[in-house]
């Protein structure tokens, strides 16, 4: 596993790979420390090798997108994702959110249904939970079905500052509008 800092226009991110693609991606931080102590808390533990991509590997261009989406610019953060760290129903769900478009927002109960599960929206968020990809794998565009934020591990301040950097604002009682499955 490589890992490697990225002072971005919101603060530090840490962000690991392996050779399949991205292992892991925190949320800024006041500091480069601070940062890989959340890479640690997303479960990137053990032996690792602290070296930023090379000129010809796909991840190269992470720091620029991060800072264009920072900066308020719609960012879609296509890059490869290692999924072999995900159980198969953890795979299925965070396949689903890494679809999820920018500005948009599902149900939990919506992404389970998308996921083959239509009963499983309180297994939805146990999965989301498990998301080491933040932002590549949108999981803050999940909300629950009347509206409200649910949860979000790095906690609910971060997840309604993402849905406004996406243009989503709060709604009288602070609901959001959930986007159609069309």
């Amino acid at each position: 596993m490589y890992v490697w800092t990225m002072q971005t226009t919101a603060g530090w991110v840490c962000a690991a790979r392996s050779s399949r693609g991205l292992a892991a991606l925190t949320l800024p931080q006041p500091a480069e420390q601070d940062s890989l102590r959340q890479l640690v808390d997303l479960g990137v533990k053990g032996d690792y090798i602290i070296k930023p991509p090379g000129a010809k590997n796909e991840l190269r261009g992470l720091e620029e997108a991060l800072n264009r989406y920072f900066n308020g610019m719609r960012e879609d953060f296509d890059f490869a994702v290692d999924w072999s760290v995900y159980t198969p129903f953890q795979r299925e769900v965070l396949r689903v959110v890494h679809k999820i478009p920018y500005g948009s927002l599902l149900s939990y109960g919506q992404v389970a249904a998308l996921a083959g599960y239509p009963r499983a929206a309180r297994a939805v968020g146990g999965a989301l939970g498990s998301n080491r990809i933040l932002l590549v794998i949108p999981c803050h565009r999940v909300i629950r079905g009347d509206g409200t934020l649910g949860g979000f591990g790095s906690g609910l301040e971060w997840k309604a500052r993402l849905l406004a950097l996406e243009g989503n604002a709060a709604g009288p009682g602070g609901r959001y509008s959930l986007s159609r499955l069309d």
